[in-house]
């Protein structure tokens, strides 16, 4: 073991000091096109741990590198030494009374603050696109913008105060006036530096003015030199320098934003001109309109998006040169709106158009019209070739220059042979994004890069004076070319800002600051092709928009470096090289505590479901005995539903022999307490009325619940039958199963037999489709919905209870609060409305918990490994609302765990239903 990480495991608890290959791998790798593999990994939890890291670091003089969410394009969270994770322990938020500012840890995501300021009708000012899944650290540190905020709403201009740590472990809180005083001492001969580089900059008339000059666009390449020429504090100064510092200068441990408005009204358009310089002449005339945001894309991006479901006919028509702008304004109130749109069109009115364009205020339209732009780079991702990756990056120039600009980009392509790139961008600030791909595992393709990265920044700095990084950050990527955009003498302020602040050069080396000419050529990451198992995997950008959704995030891995891991793998098998630790350390972490809820998928830009992958990998390791043992258990489901009743009851007489506590440490956290006991399947009594299918799922038949009364089937045919229907359950249905549990453990062809045998029987039971069918688990209504793709129409029980059972329902409202539970299933269906106005029928007070995505309990993964479904939950407890007795959801598992967690029952909606129909009918009669 080394000194380094000898040292770390004494001041940090051994499980957040990560040395095993996969992880130091998949920790390592952030969203850019570079690989460098850590060291060691630490997760720090508060500021005191970052403090130590940073000393051990510094006392084994190991460069140390800041991770928040790892979105980053630019390669600026990747190392080869210390790689710091921030924790959830840093993940605060604390907002003023008026909501006029919010205090938060960098580990916090920006969606889930704008989520908590949602309320107040406020919201952060930067908006990068990556905000569901970035952290505000790395929003700080990069000083990321996006599409509305420009530049007047960015990290830098609506900073209130910073709390950040320096190279020697110092902090600074600027917001507090004793910390000020005590660092003004302290360091009184570093501010006294930047005094005097400031007072230098401003005497110096044709560098200020160039400095402001660059500033009038995007620009975060380099260091905010900005801060020297707005702020006469020192102090002032620093704190702006660390905006935009990408952990070069010191590490932000707490930030305060001046919040924005965020207005209720919207309204979308997207209009189609016939070419580049009439919409970027339109763009001009924009700027002086009450205009939000402005998105331009080309007649490639546009293209590349025709023919995906939902997109508007004229795309795949349009003539060759046609250019999109895709319009938002907001405004306070639905009149001001009107007046606002009325502007708008006043201004494209001007401009000669493909069609007559129109706003919507309809949010489902306006979500379409976005999905066009937000189409544009996954669609690049999704169609590269396996081995390549997608390269976005992004400029800015003068809006009066972007027509121009786009020109040069498109000829710039066709010189260097990327004739699949793309433009698209924030026009309003003459920010361009440009996609490609590129393959880094032949040396030919590197130099070509090498040739177009010279030719690109050389082009833009000459003719432009552009920003050659307007958003991402400086990173690896654009480091050899700082010079060259600011030139000899503001490069040689960034240098000395970066040994004023790191004489040791520790912080993030090789960011921002770089001498070596070939640095963005160097450590590019492999991209090797995944197999064929599943082969969508090779899709994958390695973006980690996946990762908020993930319940072993954290835990083990999530998507992204699942993926990363197996690409490791199939890299390894291809070359003929030994799976190692590296290999058996993927069986728990990669397959065994993945869930396969799926929800990665609703996140990935490229529609990526990383659970589809561990089923695969799971198939591919099953021994011949456990295939057959499987096949066995397919062929003879109602032998196995049997044997697991029996082997539930033998559980609940050993509870009670020797105790649930002793239980559930004999079986590994499988036993919880307050299982639920089997139960005779509930019988149908009515047979007038209309039919209806009920198809009783296997989980509820096998785990029962305290009463047969209360059992999952007996209950949903007493409502079914209460609201008027006849339900009619398909014959032999302990037989049944819709494959969902055999799918999950990679027996594909068994979970597909079963499925078409549970078709076969619904179709005789629902007279080949006359009658509805219903399934009373959301995981094999999803699964089902899947498998049949409409060839029979069947209803979530979440559904048909707030389509068709609501109308005829007489419901009494609970005054007690009621939690309820989204599951994954449930939330891929889109049934979150639905649950919420079931719940919101039946109680005064509903809470959907909103940081719980997946409960982790993965069909059985929360018997086989109990941790993950502690880990996916360890946020709930903090959203019961106080008085709540219970909660509802639409998955048994599901229901199991999230007891478990809570100490409060959890069960189906159905069952809320039950209980205020019954109450509301005994109400009537009283």
């Amino acid at each position: 073991m080394s000194t380094l990480i000898n040292a770390l495991r004494q001041r940090l608890p051994a499980e957040r000091v990560i040395t095993d290959e996969l992880r130091r791998l998949a920790y390592g790798t952030d969203g850019s096109f570079y690989r460098l593999i850590p060291e060691v990994v630490t997760v720090v939890q508060t500021e005191d741990e970052v403090r130590a890291v940073m000393d051990i670091a510094r006392s084994n003089q190991r460069p140390v590198t800041f991770r928040a969410a790892g979105t980053s394009l630019c390669g600026q969270a990747v190392t080869d030494g210390v790689l710091v994770l921030l924790g959830e322990g840093l993940a605060t938020c604390q907002i003023s009374p008026d909501g006029a500012t919010v205090q938060l840890g960098p580990a916090i995501v920006g969606a889930e603050v704008n989520r908590r300021l949602a309320p107040l009708g406020r919201k952060i000012g930067p908006d990068p696109a990556s905000i569901n899944a970035a952290k505000i650290g790395g929003m700080a540190a990069n000083n990321s913008s996006g599409m509305c905020c420009g530049t007047a709403q960015n990290s830098y201009h609506t900073l209130a105060a910073l709390r950040v740590m320096l190279a020697d472990g110092t902090v600074l809180d600027t917001g507090d006036a004793h910390s000020v005083a005590t660092f003004r001492q302290s360091h009184r001969t570093l501010l006294e530096r930047l005094d005097e580089l400031a007072a230098g900059v401003r005497a110096d008339a044709a560098l200020s003015a160039r400095i402001r000059a660059k500033y009038k666009i995007k620009n975060t390449t380099g260091y905010s030199l900005n801060a020297l020429v707005d702020y006469h504090d020192p102090v002032a100064i620093l704190a702006h320098l660390m905006i935009g510092s990408e952990g070069t200068l010191g590490f932000i441990s707490r930030i305060t934003y001046y919040t924005v408005l965020e207005h209720a009204h919207k309204a979308s358009v997207l209009a189609f001109f016939h070419d580049m310089e009439s919409a970027c002449r339109a763009v001009i005339g924009l700027k002086a309109r009450p205009v939000d945001a402005v998105e331009l894309l080309d007649r490639a991006s546009l293209r590349c998006v025709a023919d995906k479901p939902g997109m508007p006919p004229l795309l795949a028509t349009l003539p060759e040169g046609a250019t999109a702008l895709l319009i938002e304004t907001r405004a306070p109130s639905a009149a001001d709106l009107q007046q606002r749109m009325d502007a708008v069109l006043q201004e494209l009115a001007a401009y000669p158009l493909v069609e007559t364009p129109t706003f919507t205020t309809n949010p489902a339209e306006m979500e379409r019209l976005w999905n066009v732009r937000k189409g544009t780079f996954p669609a690049v991702g999704a169609v590269r070739k396996p081995g390549t990756t997608v390269i976005i990056e992004d400029v800015a120039v003068a809006v009066a220059d972007l027509a121009a600009c786009c020109r040069d980009l498109q000829q710039l392509f066709a010189r260097h042979g990327y004739h699949e790139a793309i433009i698209f961008g924030h026009a309003l600030e003459g920010n361009v994004h440009f996609v490609f791909t590129q393959d880094f595992g032949i040396e030919a393709e590197v130099a070509r890069y090498a040739a177009f990265m010279d030719d690109l920044c050389h082009t833009l700095v000459r003719k432009y004076d552009a920003s050659l990084k307007a958003e991402h950050g400086t990173g690896r990527n654009m480091a050899p070319f700082v010079e060259l955009e600011w030139g000899a003498q503001a490069y040689a302020l960034m240098q000395e800002i970066k040994q004023l602040f790191d004489p040791e050069g520790l912080l993030n080396p090789g960011v921002i600051i770089n001498s070596d000419a070939q640095a963005h050529l160097q450590h590019l990451k492999p991209m090797p092709a995944a197999g064929q198992l599943y082969a969508a995997v090779d899709r994958c950008i390695e973006c980690g928009f996946c990762e908020p959704q993930c319940p072993s995030h954290g835990l083990t891995l999530s998507p992204r470096q699942r993926i990363v891991g197996w690409r490791e793998l199939s890299r390894r098998e291809a070359a003929g090289e030994a799976p190692g630790a590296l290999g058996q350390d993927y069986l728990y972490m990669g397959l065994d505590t993945c869930a396969t809820c799926g929800l990665c998928a609703t996140a990935c830009p490229v529609g990526i479901e990383t659970g589809a992958l561990t089923r695969a990998v799971r198939g591919e390791q099953l021994s011949g005995v456990a295939r057959s043992l499987g096949h066995v258990a397919a062929n003879h489901f109602g032998a196995t539903q049997a044997l697991a009743r029996t082997a539930l009851k033998a559980g609940h007489w050993a509870e009670a022999m020797v105790g649930t506590q002793a239980l559930s440490r004999l079986t590994g956290g499988a036993w919880k307490e307050g299982m639920p006991t089997p139960q005779p399947l509930g019988r149908a009594t009515r047979t007038q009325g209309d039919k209806v299918v009920y198809f009783p799922t296997c989980a509820g038949r096998m785990l029962g619940a305290d009463s047969p009364e209360q059992a999952l089937s007996a209950t949903v045919i007493r409502v079914l039958e209460r609201a008027g229907y006849a339900p009619i359950v398909p014959d032999n249905v302990n037989r049944l199963c819709c494959g969902q549990s055999f799918a999950s453990k990679g027996l594909a062809q068994d979970a597909d037999d079963k499925a078409a045998e549970l078709e076969a029987a619904l179709l005789k039971a629902s007279n080949n489709g006359a009658y509805p069918v219903i399934l009373d688990a959301s995981a094999c209504s999803l699964r089902m919905k899947t498998f049949l793709a409409e060839r029979l129409k069947v209803y979530d029980l979440v559904e048909f209870a707030h389509d068709a059972l609501l109308p005829r329902l007489m419901l009494h409202k609970k005054t007690e609060p009621v939690l309820i539970h989204l599951n994954c299933s449930a939330r891929r269906m889109g049934l979150e409305g639905k649950l919420r106005q079931l719940a919101a029928t039946c109680a005064h007070q509903t809470v959907l918990p909103a940081e719980v995505k997946c409960c982790g309990f993965g069909g059985d993964r929360g018997f086989v490994v109990p941790e993950l479904n502690t880990h996916a939950l360890r946020k709930l407890h903090a959203e019961v609302p106080t008085g709540c007795c219970g909660g509802y959801s639409s998955n048994q598992t599901c229901e199991i765990g999230l007891t478990h967690a809570t100490g409060m029952p959890y069960r189906s909606i159905v069952h809320l239903l039950d209980e205020c129909s019954a109450e509301a009918t005994r109400l009537a009669t009283c």
